[in-house]
């Protein structure tokens, strides 16, 4: 059984990647997972390519550490991403500007 973060990243995130809107974009993002499941993932944009992996990433320049149901929620459009950063459930380090295009390179919600 496929777990739910390794179907997010491996096949939710790519397909929402939206090559249009990263040109120029070089930026790796970590994700550390808590809660029902914990996991770390990283995204790599560059080149108008999204490349997802598992584990750390040596040097991202943004880090994410979000609780598992809240970002399929928010994958899935269901979860504002603005309101769980301010309500604490997102918790962000590095750069923020690359957390703030995000919502830019990947569509969220229903197809």
């Amino acid at each position: 059984m496929t777990s739910k973060i390794a179907e997010l990243m491996t096949v939710t995130m790519p397909n929402s990647f939206v090559p249009d809107k990263a040109a120029g974009v070089d930026t790796v993002v970590q994700f550390k997972f808590t809660g029902s499941e914990t996991a770390e993932w990283y995204i790599i944009v560059k080149d108008q390519t999204c490349e997802t992996a598992e584990g750390a990433h040596p040097a991202p320049k943004m880090t994410m550490t979000v609780d598992t149901d809240t970002y399929i929620g928010i994958a899935k459009g269901e979860v504002d991403p603005t309101m769980a950063f301010m309500k604490g459930k997102v918790k962000v380090s590095g750069d923020m500007g690359v957390a703030l295009k995000m919502g830019q390179y990947f569509k969220s919600g229903k197809p």
